[in-house]
């Protein structure tokens, strides 16, 4: 008789566990994953008085050409009248994904933007054992298919008018504020090139003192008018550690999906980089060589198509919206 109870306690408890296992498979892969956020948040790194600057993150689409709701969703967000877009790239996700990208940012024609490229824009997803990354950082894997990487920098650049930011700098004045713009190439793939940032922010600055003076007070006279900022796909410490030694006081990035399955309470279980698992996601802090830079991570928008299943970790773009360093800081705020 108890032999007889406890095989039914078992078997309960079984088909307990795969319903559930199931009922999250079908949330993560039907549902979550087309369940987009507007991540809203301040960083206060402008001087004060200064005017806010919205800046619209844009990161991970892994676009594929039948995502016609995650296309409509990106458009959607020209209703919240960004200043500035920042892309921190993976946009590409199929071989045809080119025309969705195009579709979606098309409603941003005319907005300045900055972008840096990720591994899939210039690489086609492949299928991929998901318990390797918990192994370390994915690997490129033998002849993936190509992606046309000159269409889709040439439509940024060229079209939507956004300064290439891959291991170059550039700079843009919105709303009185002059930003100091640097970013590099794929980290994840070494395509980065520190040398040559640095590099190009030297020239950039050297420009700046004979041209105004913004690095020394700004036209306006207030001091420290310019802002730096740091933009880069993926989030190794390599970079984040060179962006603060460099002047950034706000840095952008992707990549980490934010962790993509995470567990609910304990967070991410993965980067893919070696980012700390805690700063996956969201808005946090820097700090190396006694310096503090603002770091706002985005659990980006797609996914590969081979691995369509996010959990406790909604698809989003983030509204960070830069203020003076004396305002108040509000908390984050989900849409």
């Amino acid at each position: 008789m108890t032999v007889r109870r406890g095989a039914s306690a078992i078997g309960t408890v079984a088909l307990v566990a795969g319903a559930a296992s199931m009922g999250a498979l079908i949330w993560g892969t039907l549902i979550e994953r087309r369940w987009y956020a507007l991540r809203q948040v301040s960083a206060p790194v402008l001087p004060s008085g200064s005017k806010p600057v919205r800046v619209l993150h844009l990161s991970d689409l892994h676009m594929a050409p039948w995502q016609r709701d995650k296309q409509e969703w990106i458009r959607s967000l020209a209703s919240y009248a960004p200043d500035l877009i920042v892309d921190t790239g993976d946009n590409l996700g199929h071989e045809r994904g080119f025309d969705g990208v195009k579709y979606a940012l098309d409603a941003f024609k005319g907005v300045p933007g900055v972008f840096v490229n990720g591994s899939n824009d210039y690489y086609g997803p492949i299928p991929k054992n998901p318990m390797r990354y918990f192994s370390g950082p994915s690997t490129l894997h033998a002849k993936p298919s190509n992606l046309d990487t000159g269409e889709l920098t040439g439509y940024f650049a060229n079209e939507l008018g956004w300064l290439d930011l891959n291991n170059r700098a550039g700079a843009l004045t919105l709303n009185g504020t002059r930003l100091e713009l640097f970013g590099v190439d794929d980290p994840h793939r070494n395509f980065d090139r520190l040398d040559t940032v640095t590099g190009e922010l030297d020239e950039l600055r050297a420009s700046e003192e004979t041209d105004g003076g913004w690095r020394d007070g700004g036209r306006d006279g207030r001091p420290g008018a310019t802002v730096a900022i740091g933009v880069a796909h993926a989030p190794y410490r390599r970079i984040l550690d060179s962006f603060v030694t460099n002047g950034a006081s706000m840095i952008f990035a992707g990549h980490t999906h934010g962790g993509q399955v995470c567990v609910p309470g304990f967070g991410a279980l993965v980067t893919n980089c070696d980012l700390p698992r805690r700063q996956a996601k969201g808005l946090s802090t820097w700090t190396h060589a006694l310096r503090v830079a603002y770091l706002n991570v985005s659990a980006g928008l797609g996914t590969s198509i081979y691995s369509p299943v996010r959990f406790a970790c909604r698809p989003e773009a983030s509204l960070v919206t830069l203020v003076p360093h004396d305002t108040p800081f509000d908390g984050p705020n989900v849409r």
